[in-house]
Protein backbone atom coordinates (compact mmCIF):
# COMPACT_ATOMS: atom_id res chain seq x y z
CA UNK A 1 0.00 0.00 0.00
CA UNK A 2 1.45 3.03 1.36
CA UNK A 3 0.86 6.64 -0.64
CA UNK A 4 1.77 7.59 -4.12
CA UNK A 5 4.74 8.73 -5.29
CA UNK A 6 5.21 12.35 -5.59
CA UNK A 7 5.66 13.45 -9.63
CA UNK A 8 8.96 15.10 -10.21
CA UNK A 9 8.81 18.92 -9.97
CA UNK A 10 11.57 19.00 -12.69
CA UNK A 11 11.38 18.15 -16.54
CA UNK A 12 12.87 15.09 -17.72
CA UNK A 13 16.23 16.97 -18.92
CA UNK A 14 16.56 18.71 -15.31
CA UNK A 15 18.63 17.71 -12.60
CA UNK A 16 19.27 19.96 -8.96
CA UNK A 17 21.20 19.97 -6.07
CA UNK A 18 20.60 22.04 -2.71
CA UNK A 19 23.38 23.51 -0.65
CA UNK A 20 22.11 23.86 2.81
CA UNK A 21 23.32 26.15 5.65
CA UNK A 22 26.59 27.41 4.18
CA UNK A 23 28.15 30.23 6.34
CA UNK A 24 28.15 33.38 4.02
CA UNK A 25 26.10 35.98 3.84
CA UNK A 26 23.09 35.34 0.84
CA UNK A 27 24.64 38.43 -0.69
CA UNK A 28 28.23 37.60 -1.15
CA UNK A 29 27.43 33.88 -2.14
CA UNK A 30 24.65 35.68 -4.62
CA UNK A 31 27.93 37.16 -6.37
CA UNK A 32 29.31 33.73 -7.05
CA UNK A 33 26.10 31.99 -7.81
CA UNK A 34 26.00 34.91 -11.17
CA UNK A 35 28.96 34.22 -12.00
CA UNK A 36 27.96 30.54 -13.07
CA UNK A 37 24.43 31.82 -13.92
CA UNK A 38 24.29 30.29 -17.73
CA UNK A 39 27.23 29.30 -18.65
CA UNK A 40 27.99 25.37 -19.50
CA UNK A 41 29.34 23.14 -16.90
CA UNK A 42 32.46 23.00 -18.14
CA UNK A 43 33.02 26.81 -17.94
CA UNK A 44 31.66 27.31 -14.70
CA UNK A 45 33.63 24.43 -12.68
CA UNK A 46 36.65 26.08 -13.94
CA UNK A 47 35.48 29.69 -12.72
CA UNK A 48 34.62 28.33 -9.74
CA UNK A 49 38.21 26.75 -9.52
CA UNK A 50 40.17 29.44 -9.61
CA UNK A 51 37.86 32.05 -8.09
CA UNK A 52 39.36 34.11 -5.02
CA UNK A 53 35.78 33.60 -2.91
CA UNK A 54 36.21 31.49 -0.02
CA UNK A 55 32.33 30.75 -0.81
CA UNK A 56 33.45 29.11 -4.56
CA UNK A 57 34.81 26.01 -3.17
CA UNK A 58 31.28 25.07 -1.39
CA UNK A 59 29.42 26.24 -4.91
CA UNK A 60 31.79 23.84 -6.54
CA UNK A 61 30.84 20.64 -4.50
CA UNK A 62 26.71 21.87 -5.34
CA UNK A 63 27.70 22.23 -8.74
CA UNK A 64 29.52 18.62 -8.96
CA UNK A 65 26.19 17.07 -6.88
CA UNK A 66 24.22 18.67 -9.53
CA UNK A 67 26.16 17.03 -12.16
CA UNK A 68 26.48 13.50 -10.53
CA UNK A 69 22.51 13.79 -9.78
CA UNK A 70 22.20 14.37 -13.20
CA UNK A 71 24.59 11.48 -14.84
CA UNK A 72 23.33 8.75 -12.20
CA UNK A 73 19.81 9.52 -11.41
CA UNK A 74 18.57 11.51 -14.59
CA UNK A 75 21.02 9.33 -17.21
CA UNK A 76 21.54 12.92 -18.85
CA UNK A 77 24.80 14.04 -21.07
CA UNK A 78 27.10 15.66 -18.74
CA UNK A 79 29.17 17.40 -22.01
CA UNK A 80 25.42 18.86 -22.28
CA UNK A 81 24.78 20.43 -19.41
CA UNK A 82 24.32 24.20 -18.66
CA UNK A 83 23.45 25.25 -15.22
CA UNK A 84 20.19 27.02 -16.22
CA UNK A 85 19.09 28.04 -12.98
CA UNK A 86 21.88 28.47 -9.36
CA UNK A 87 19.40 31.05 -6.64
CA UNK A 88 20.49 31.81 -3.47
CA UNK A 89 17.93 32.18 -0.17
CA UNK A 90 18.86 32.78 3.39
CA UNK A 91 18.43 30.57 5.75
CA UNK A 92 19.23 31.20 9.90
CA UNK A 93 21.31 34.50 11.19
CA UNK A 94 23.07 33.57 14.69
CA UNK A 95 22.56 36.84 16.96
CA UNK A 96 26.15 37.71 18.77
CA UNK A 97 26.76 40.57 20.27
CA UNK A 98 30.55 42.05 20.87
CA UNK A 99 31.71 43.80 24.09
CA UNK A 100 32.13 47.70 23.39
CA UNK A 101 32.71 50.37 25.91
CA UNK A 102 31.36 52.21 28.67
CA UNK A 103 29.30 49.05 29.46
CA UNK A 104 27.35 48.69 25.83
CA UNK A 105 27.54 46.11 23.48
CA UNK A 106 26.94 45.84 19.74
CA UNK A 107 25.46 43.40 18.00
CA UNK A 108 27.09 40.84 15.33
CA UNK A 109 24.85 39.15 12.73
CA UNK A 110 26.34 35.87 11.46
CA UNK A 111 23.97 34.80 8.64
CA UNK A 112 23.34 31.62 6.93
CA UNK A 113 22.64 30.70 3.18
CA UNK A 114 21.06 27.82 1.07
CA UNK A 115 21.88 27.38 -2.56
CA UNK A 116 20.49 25.65 -5.14
CA UNK A 117 21.61 24.86 -8.81
CA UNK A 118 19.33 23.55 -11.73
CA UNK A 119 21.48 21.71 -14.55
CA UNK A 120 19.97 21.44 -17.72
CA UNK A 121 20.75 19.32 -20.94
CA UNK A 122 20.94 21.01 -23.74
CA UNK A 123 21.11 19.15 -27.30
CA UNK A 124 24.09 20.63 -29.31
CA UNK A 125 21.98 21.29 -32.60
CA UNK A 126 23.80 19.61 -36.20
CA UNK A 127 24.01 22.39 -38.37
Amino acid sequence: MGKAATPRALPENEAKAVARMLRVSPQKLNLVAALIRGKKVESALADLEFSRKRIARDVKKCLESAIANAENNHDLDVDDLVVSQAFVGKALVLKRFHARARGRGARILKPFSNLTIVVREVRAEAA
